[in-house]
């Protein structure tokens, strides 16, 4: 089957929109008629060439799509044409030691996700394989995805605002809700407000914080910030971020800061605003090469520093609850979305991430 798909094929160079052909579903994989992929930022990171030779071309790029099931392979279960799906990119076993112990997103087995090397390719062009980047590839007519990176959601949630649970929403409020160790009446910095640093504003929210920092150089994502439950915003642009977040705290520091961004300047900043006993969580992804360079007295106060990995998600439990949150207005999704645009849009919607100037961009099917 054919349909069109946003290429990546060699970094610093725009994505090209061509045909592709799509193969039928193998057993356990599931063929969805992708209604919404959202544009996220370590995409951008692949395509300006930061993070190596990770996820090498071509690829179909986007990893976070939701869309209708179209035909299912053989030995899926719970699964059936018609159904609304959201698609994730970090598949799970359910039989390794972190998939039994809670903790799904660090699966040993993720690889299940890819067919065997002899196979034929899910996606191909003229007999070359197309790889699906983060076993996705959303930005695309159709996803042919294992059934192991799907989570079936009520049809009555529109599709183009589900697809931004499937890495941004469900990365920054785990990150904060299930990551970080928040507990109801404590205090948060934000560093970076983009959507998935939104989306961690609204996980402090949500989850009891009684101050919520949220920092930026972007006037109007600040203002959204504001808008999805931050308690005080600091421009970064025009004033040194730890000296206001000591500031605003009458110079306690915050109990958990998070850095949303994958800068080590940043990361810095957020230990060096931490109260003592504060804990800072590292969610934005580093390019590659990066290190990390703290003072020598950076974490003497029973401080710590920790990552956080796709917000320490269950998919199949939480993205369904999040769901639930959005449709009792409790959890903003509609606000996130800054722009909806045709796959024939995606570099437009890259150039306004590198811009500042969007915090999501959902790619949606033509009329």
């Amino acid at each position: 089957m054919q349909t069109e798909a946003a290429i990546f094929r060699k970094p610093g160079e725009p994505l090209t929109v061509e045909i592709v052909e799509v193969g039928a579903p193998w057993p356990r994989e599931v063929l969805v008629r992708t209604e919404g992929s959202g544009v996220c930022h370590s995409e951008l990171l692949h395509l300006d060439g930061q993070v190596g030779d990770i996820e090498p071309p071509p690829l179909v790029m986007g990893h976070e799509g939701a869309g209708t099931v179209v035909a299912v392979g053989a030995d899926v279960e719970g699964l059936a044409p018609g159904d609304h799906v959201v698609a994730c990119s970090k598949a799970f076993c359910g039989t390794c030691e972190q998939c039994l112990s809670g903790h799904p997103n660090l699966c040993l087995r993720a690889g299940i996700k890819n067919r065997p090397r002899d196979a034929p390719p899910r996606i191909a062009q003229d007999g070359e394989a197309i790889r699906q980047f983060g076993g996705v590839g959303s930005h695309a007519g159709l996803m042919l995805l294992h059934e192991s990176t799907i989570v079936k959601i009520d049809p009555a949630i529109p599709l183009d605002r589900a697809a931004i649970l499937g890495c941004g929403v469900l990365t920054g409020l785990g990150a904060v809700l299930w990551t970080s160790g928040l507990k109801v009446g404590q205090t948060v910095a934000v560093f970076g407000c983009g959507g998935v640093g939104l989306s961690a504003v609204q996980g402090a929210r949500i989850g009891g914080a009684r101050q919520i920092i949220a920092l930026d150089r972007v006037p109007a994502k600040l203002e959204l910030a504001r808008t999805c439950g931050a308690t005080d915003v600091v421009n970064v642009a025009e004033t040194d971020a730890v000296a206001a977040i000591r500031d605003l705290t009458g110079g306690a520091g915050v109990d958990h800061a998070l850095e949303m961004v994958g800068s080590p300047a940043l990361i810095r900043q957020a230990v060096g605003s931490l109260a003592p006993r504060g804990t800072a969580t590292m969610v934005g992804i580093l390019p590659a090469g990066s290190t990390i360079e703290l003072p020598g007295n950076a974490l003497m106060a029973e401080c710590r520093l920790q990552t956080s990995r796709m917000g320490s998600t269950r998919y199949r439990i939480d993205i369904p609850r999040y769901l639930e949150l959005y449709a009792q207005g409790r959890l903003l999704l509609d606000e996130l979305i800054t722009a909806r645009q045709r796959l024939a849009d995606v570099n437009q919607a890259f150039a306004a991430m590198r811009a500042g100037t969007s915090a999501r961009t959902v790619l949606v099917p033509s009329p």
